[in-house]
């Protein structure tokens, strides 16, 4: 058997803990499938007397980057501690040392990833990410290598399990979105803080980091429209389930006429849709591509062990040398690839869902649809049942639209808005058919 493999973990949370274990309780099943010992050298750690749920040896633990830096046994290492500052720097230096990197950071990557990528091509090294999305689903390797002979025309992609587990009991259980992030956040699904999760930001990393591998494009994040779940309300989740669709957070990109759409926004897919059946804290990407058709990858997208699972296999492909090589081929935010050009979100075409609160009289709905029509907006279906006396002489009215585009449809929210016969700000999500 050739040389061991030297690893360090930088840093040794839940994600840490998970690779720490499968590298120290599975050495003779990951040496078979790379062809060569994975010997865990050293730990950086911001406490090493922090309780953990792996029992480390102790004379690996350290708490300076230093002594990683420095070490010629060391060969690769693996970035978890999270945040993007000093994961930034951590990572530079690394690779400046002569070490290869494996990273789950999204946020890092979807930032700072052409310098990150750049900085590590200039010192001969190669970064493996295929735990920054998706967590166990291996969707990088799927796009990077199985799909590697076909344009990919769209992908959809449910990819933070904490908004999909509350939009799963908001639907199933019927309780309000603060009742279902109250019970993420009991299970662990949802941090303290969980803004970055349920206002699209995590999705909307995760998304770049496809986009640069599936089309070869370099997305700034903040071009990627973005829209949360926080103001999803139970009403909108009735309605939705009463014309036979469910509400999920999607990140989604298409590829239409050289131009790329790219967004993260909650979205009414089909009751029986693959992806409208993914429940809990699940991740699923649903790909389509010119040659192999339609596709779905399917798992865990979060947790110790689904990550720390998909963190190892990017080690074994270090080991046996494939990491490296397609690191090299596919110059991944390398600026020389030709690049499709964004289409204006104002341009992206849709079918929607528009809800109204509305006075109940005659003559309403004309003046609804009327606006509608002046702006050639054509109505699917319609729907509206008596008042409830709780909201007086005010009935929900829903409309189901023919597509538009997004710009020409906000326009029209913003006049319809403005109807006397209006009692409160429209609410409005795409339908995806």
């Amino acid at each position: 058997m050739t040389e061991p493999l030297g690893i360090a973990l930088i840093g040794c949370g839940t994600v840490g803990s998970g690779v720490a274990r499968l590298l120290l309780e599975q050495p003779e099943r990951l040496a078979a499938r790379a062809a060569r010992p994975l010997v865990l050298r050293r730990v950086v750690v911001r406490d090493p007397n922090k309780q953990r749920p792996v029992r480390l040896p102790r004379e690996l633990v350290t708490t300076d980057l230093e002594t990683v830096l420095r070490d010629p046994s060391v060969h690769v290492a693996v970035e978890v501690v999270g945040g993007v500052d000093w994961a930034r720097h951590a990572v530079l230096s690394l690779v400046a040392a002569g070490k290869d990197v494996v990273t789950a950071n999204k946020a890092l990557l979807a930032l700072h990833g052409a310098e990150v990528f750049d900085a590590a091509r200039e010192h001969g090294r190669a970064v493996a990410f295929e735990a920054s999305v998706a967590g166990g689903v291996p969707i990088i390797a799927a796009l990077a290598q199985g799909l590697a002979a076909n344009q990919i025309l769209s992908l959809q992609g449910i990819l933070n399990g904490t908004s999909n587990f509350i939009l799963t009991n908001m639907t199933e259980r019927g309780v309000s979105y603060n009742e279902a992030l109250a019970e993420a956040q009991q299970h662990g699904y949802a941090e303290a803080d969980p803004t970055l999760d349920v206002d699209g930001t995590d999705a909307a990393h995760k998304l770049a980091i496809l986009a640069q591998i599936a089309y070869g494009v370099n997305v700034p994040v903040a071009a990627i429209t973005r829209r949360g779940i926080a103001d999803i309300d139970t009403t909108d989740i009735r309605f939705a389930g009463e014309l036979g669709y469910t509400i999920k957070l999607l990140a989604e990109s298409y590829l239409l006429d050289n131009q790329l759409a790219l967004h993260v926004s909650p979205v009414l897919l089909r009751r029986h849709a693959p992806l409208a059946q993914v429940r809990g804290a699940y991740n699923a990407v649903q790909v389509v591509g010119d040659a192999v058709g339609d596709t779905i990858y399917y798992g865990q997208g979060a947790g110790q062990m689904p990550t720390a699972s998909a963190v190892t296999a990017d080690l074994i492909d270090m080991a046996v040398g494939r990491a490296q090589r397609t690191f090299q081929t596919l110059r991944l935010w390398s600026g020389g690839r030709d690049r499709v050009k964004l289409r204006p979100p104002d341009d992206v075409r849709s079918r929607y869902y528009l809800r109204l609160l509305v006075d109940d009289r005659p003559g309403v709905l004309a003046e609804v649809t009327s606006v509608l029509a002046h702006n050639q907006i054509s109505i699917s279906s319609v729907i509206q049942h008596e008042a409830p006396e709780e909201e007086g002489n005010r009935v929900q009215l829903v409309i189901m639209t023919h597509t538009a585009s997004t710009g020409a449809f906000r326009a029209v929210a913003a006049s319809i808005d403005r109807l006397a016969c209006v009692a409160s700000p429209c609410v409005y999500y795409p339908v995806a058919d």
